[in-house]
């Protein structure tokens, strides 16, 4: 079931609402949309979970408005989905920049109706090297995806497709994918890139209060593997799943042994 939740005036987020049971709320990555989880959700719901998927502002089928797409606004905007649904001891789920967007949540609204984290390839602390912070990408690397996005956005979507997997997809897959971003606004596109070259979540990491399990890539190109042991090191009682084989598409590089471990954490709580 699919339906629309106001977060602002004139501004209403997409959500897929499929299954009965335990909520899990996903939030999706650059440059895609909530369908990148179909491999997930096709079989949670067989375990009694209700899978709540959103669509950021500015991608998929959500409204697509000029501004809005700094780390508090997106986080505000899950704040707004959760309580007009009703939610409660809610299993939040972000994927790469989504990752980061679930920190501010925990950090922002002090991890309102969450219950459990699970980070997946997640750009936090930060995508970006910075002083004091030398294990993110390089400014410039960013800056040269933005842009690309404004010259030619599907040649760009298609080298973070190249980019995000190590194991070998389908070039029917492949096509898929991308289609998934050239789903997005252009604007859109570039301004939650500006995002996670400029914004920074290690704050809000004190703020995790709740079983959070980190799920991440030796291989990943994008959010390098530092990151999952930055995120490992500042959350405390967190769990770190290494996956030796996989590159950013941890959703699908290793599915098998990534949705073994991933339904497992979520049957656990940890």
């Amino acid at each position: 079931m699919g339906y629309y939740v106001q977060v602002e005036q004139g501004v209403k987020l997409f959500v897929e609402d499929i299954g009965a049971g335990r909520p899990i709320l996903f939030v999706h990555g650059w440059p895609v949309n909530h369908n990148m989880f179909e491999y997930q959700t096709t079989h949670l719901p067989k375990y009694g979970f209700r899978c709540i998927l959103i669509d950021l502002r500015g991608y998929g089928k959500s409204d697509k408005p000029w501004t809005g797409y700094s780390y508090d606004r997106l986080a505000d905007d899950i704040r707004v989905v959760i309580d007009t649904l009703g939610l409660d001891n809610v299993r939040l789920v972000g994927f790469s920049v989504g990752g980061a967007i679930v920190v501010r949540y925990m950090g922002r609204h002090r991890g309102h109706k969450i219950a459990q984290l699970l980070l997946l390839a997640a750009a936090a602390p930060s995508l970006t090297q910075r002083p004091g912070y030398p294990i993110g990408q390089p400014r410039a690397n960013i800056d040269k995806i933005i842009a690309g996005t404004y010259a030619d956005r599907p040649g760009v979507l298609a080298q973070f497709g190249e980019d995000c997997f190590a194991s070998p997809v389908s070039t029917p897959f492949r096509q898929w994918f991308q289609s998934l971003g050239l789903e997005a606004a252009n604007h859109a596109t570039v301004a939650v890139m500006e995002s996670l070259r400029d914004e920074f979540v290690g704050q809000d990491f004190p703020f995790i209060r709740v079983p959070t399990s980190i799920f991440h890539g030796v291989l990943d190109k994008v959010c390098l593997y530092p990151l999952a042991l930055a995120q490992h090191a500042g959350i405390q009682g967190s769990v770190l799943h290494r996956f030796e084989k996989s590159g950013h598409g941890i959703f699908y590089d290793e599915l098998e042994l990534f949705n073994q471990r991933f339904f497992k954490a979520l049957n656990d709580g940890h």
